[in-house]
């Protein structure tokens, strides 16, 4: 049987979308999001104009004040309907308002009193994970029952606090589970409905277990990790955080291949995650050809058990309440209904929560599935109208629309428009429903059958292998990303454009216009070096990475070949560097120490590289460091050895040789600094010395212990990134034609410092700086030494 016109999709085969509720949820909406910015007292007010003005257009309308015409009317309902919203959002968020910034609590938080805090979980524990990867922090949303002061003073009210909690001891704690702690109170940043954040450094005291919910959470998201263990560590880490929003075991490397590639929603529960839950139920409902609603009701267990599944936190509800949008448009016959109840559902959530306004992620979700509803049904329509098969149609329409719609937030957040993430998302369609339908069967079957589970995570590891697969290579794409204006209005630039182009490609002449625009957009957009190959330097012998306030310098063996010394303090930077130069494979990893700006980026050496070897320094402080260093090398199966003073390596025209430390050195400034590996590097007969972050005393010992050639170099990467703790007589022996300064711009530290600048510039070397110059290369050519600087600096710390 056909589907009427008007019915079709969700009402766009004949006729317009039914936009009725949607002033009201915008109004409420960014009325609750202004309250959160300028307080109470000002958002009331605006919800006393607009109500005034809201009786106003009602008896206009109800022709008390004059009769309107047909269009006076329609705008008037318009007007209306945001009135109501501005009054809405405006009431609710000020009586919310007037809670967190209640004098007493406030008062509190700006002496930084210590306090005893009675609180409940509202929320999972969120770890920060410092440069080194380990957790450092965790940040525990709760909900405030009351707190006692020394003195014995009780304040008693319903303000959120967000503690941020250093003890392991707050990570196994689950949403809803009562709990006291100890700690220092301060202000919040402010923008969300948080009252005070409580610095505790102790464990909670906890009263009484969670809730059956929870446990029941706790044991089939655990039974999933059991099940998922037995997996390579990139499917295994990944799928728990397609199903459940479980990132905890995810790789850094798999992380920053999402993000680039705009698929990092897949790792958060969405109400996409909840449409193929409750997709998978109606479609074995239809199978067994149940009516509408006994399908709406099994979709409705399943929803409310996928809700139990992922813990129901806010973020969690939020998905429930888009997916449950479908469901009511099902039960009630009226594919229609969906947009009327997008909109209902928005001012609801809102309305309960106005925190949501603020959220990134309450508003990527809501974009979302407001282009599946408004753009999907027309270009996939259009697209079969073009001939193409009505599956393909589909699978082209539902990326592409979900993308464009949340493109804005996106830029706003990023900095970037992707190029690459609607046809990395679309790669993703086909594996995300079997990895996620999977991947919950697998968290059922865990209590009951454990090898049913680990057999069904092994056939969802298949689809995950996918989706890591199309994350990997798209993010090498070059040019995947372009830079965009962030903040608000960078996003909302992008929405108005959006918008235009929407509207003025409905004629033919402008769509034909915009395609040419945009494909000779797209290709003056592509680099240079597409074209032309301007980077790496023909000749190059040696290149520090800018990498911010870290080291990372490169070393060519052969092509797609290099040694590399040191990886910066992320994994993006350093991954980013050894791929402008086209390297594929690291013979060799050198750790001249264990400091974060040194070894916080090693996952980016790994990622989609084979890495033979790893060598360190025998000081293996920082601890933090060297796990992480260890953890990446035996994930990456690369030989991880310790060498000292006279240990030496050959590959191709490359050699390297450890000058020091010439024995270890205690009780210096900084140990770990003067303990670093210091490398004289030859790369086609051009000498390069990298001494890593070694300080006075350590280049003092060197001179000590090393005859005075021994030390010349043509090339001086400046040890610890032009800090002023150099000895003069050591760069005197190094006599360098050339001076790398890796160093973060904007960093905090006054590095480099500018007697030494003016010491080697005195001395005759051309001085390059990652901050300024970018990546900096050494080239030997037939003229002798030269530098090539790639002028893209990146961002310091």
């Amino acid at each position: 049987m056909s589907t009427p016109p008007e019915e079709s999709g969700t009402g766009f085969g004949g006729g317009e979308p039914d936009l009725r509720l949607a002033g009201l949820a915008v109004a409420t909406w960014l009325t609750a999001l202004a309250g959160l910015h300028v307080g109470a007292p000002t958002v009331l007010l605006s919800a006393a104009v607009a109500a005034v003005f809201c009786v106003a257009g009602s008896l206009h309308l109800l022709g008390l004040l004059g009769r309107p015409g047909r269009r006076a009317r329609r705008h008037g309902w318009i007007a209306v309907a945001v009135g109501l919203g501005v009054v809405c959002g405006g009431t609710v968020g000020a009586a919310r308002l007037a809670v967190r910034d209640a004098a007493a609590l406030r008062t509190l938080a700006e002496q930084r009193a210590s306090v005893s805090a009675e609180l409940v979980v509202r929320e999972d524990p969120r770890p920060i994970r410092s440069t080194t990867g380990r957790p450092s922090t965790l940040l525990v949303p709760t909900e405030l029952v009351g707190l006692r002061r020394p003195d014995g003073t009780r304040i008693t009210g319903p303000a959120q606090v967000l503690v941020l909690a250093a003890n392991p001891a707050w990570q196994g704690l689950l949403p809803g589970q009562r709990l006291t702690a100890q700690g220092r109170l301060d202000v919040p940043r402010g923008g969300d409905l948080t009252a005070a954040v409580l610095s505790a450094g102790g464990p909670p005291l906890r009263h009484g277990p969670p809730s059956w919910a929870q446990r029941a959470a706790g044991s089939l998201r655990a039974g999933l990790q059991r099940a998922c263990a037995p997996l390579p560590d990139e499917q295994g880490g990944l799928l728990p955080g397609l199903v459940v929003g479980d990132t905890s075991r995810l790789l850094p490397a798999v992380e920053e291949d999402f993000r680039a590639t705009g698929m990092t929603h897949l790792n958060a529960v969405s109400g996409s995650n909840v449409a193929i839950v409750v997709g998978a139920v109606l479609l074995l409902a239809r199978w067994c050809r149940a009516g509408p609603w006994l399908a709406a009701g099994l979709c409705g267990v399943a929803l409310v058990g996928f809700v139990i599944l992922v813990r129901p936190s806010p973020s969690v509800v939020r998905a429930a309440t888009m997916g449950a949008i479908g469901l009511a448009a099902l039960a009630a016959g009226r594919p229609r209904a969906a947009l009327p109840a997008l909109a209902a559902a928005v001012t609801v959530l809102v309305l309960v929560d106005p925190a949501l306004a603020g959220d990134a992620g309450f508003a990527l979700s809501v974009l979302a599935t407001g282009g599946l509803l408004l753009l999907a049904p027309r270009w996939r329509d259009g697209l079969r109208r073009r001939g193409v098969p009505p599956g393909l149609a589909e699978a082209l329409a539902v990326p592409a629309a979900a993308q464009l719609a949340c493109a804005p937030v996106v830029a706003g957040i990023s900095g970037t428009v992707s190029l690459v993430a609607v046809p990395a998302n679309l790669l993703a369609v086909p594996a995300i429903a079997p990895a996620t339908v999977l991947g919950v069967l697998a968290a059922v079957l865990s209590p009951l059958w454990p090898a049913g589970a680990e057999f069904a995570a092994w056939l969802a590891s298949w689809p995950a292998w996918w989706l890591v697969l199309v994350a990997r290579h798209g993010a090498r794409l070059p040019a995947g990303t372009l830079p965009w204006p962030d903040g608000v209005w960078g996003a909302l630039l992008l929405a108005a454009s959006t918008v235009a182009l929407l509207v003025a490609v409905r004629r033919p002449v402008v769509r034909r216009l915009v395609a040419v625009v945009s494909v000779a957009a797209v290709l003056g957009a592509l680099p240079v070096r597409l074209v032309a190959r301007g980077w790496p330097p023909a000749g190059w012998v040696v290149v520090a990475c800018a990498v911010g306030q870290g080291d990372a310098v490169v070393l060519p063996i052969s092509a797609g070949r290099a040694v590399v010394v040191d990886a910066g303090p992320e994994p993006a930077a350093v991954d980013g560097c050894l791929r402008r130069l086209g390297v594929r494979e690291v013979p060799l990893l050198v750790v001249s120490h264990y400091h974060a700006d040194h070894v916080g980026g090693v996952a980016g050496v790994f990622r989609g590289r084979r890495v033979a070897a790893v060598v360190t320094p025998a000081w293996g402080e920082p601890e933090g460091g060297q796990g992480l260093v260890r953890a990446a090398a035996v994930a990456g199966r690369a030989r991880l050895s310790t060498v000292s003073a006279g240990w030496a390596y050959r590959a191709g025209g490359t050699e390297l040789v450890v000058l020091g430390p010439p024995h270890p050195l205690r009780g210096t400034r900084s140990d770990p600094n003067n303990n670093s590996l210091v490398v004289r590097a030859t790369v086609a007969g051009v000498r390069i010395l990298l001494p890593g972050d070694a300080e006075t005393e350590e280049q003092r010992a060197l001179l000590d212990r090393l005859p005075p050639a021994a030390l010349r170099a043509e090339v001086l990467k400046v040890a610890h990134h032009g800090s002023a703790y150099q000895d003069p007589a050591f760069l005197d022996s190094v006599r360098p034609a050339v001076a790398l300064v890796p160093v973060g711009a904007g960093n905090t530290y006054g590095h480099p410092h500018p007697e030494l600048l003016a010491h080697l510039a005195r001395g005759g070397a051309r001085v390059l700086r990652t901050d300024t110059d970018g990546d900096a290369a050494a080239v030997s050519g037939d003229r002798g030494l030269a530098v090539v600087a790639r002028g893209v600096p990146a961002g310091g710390r």
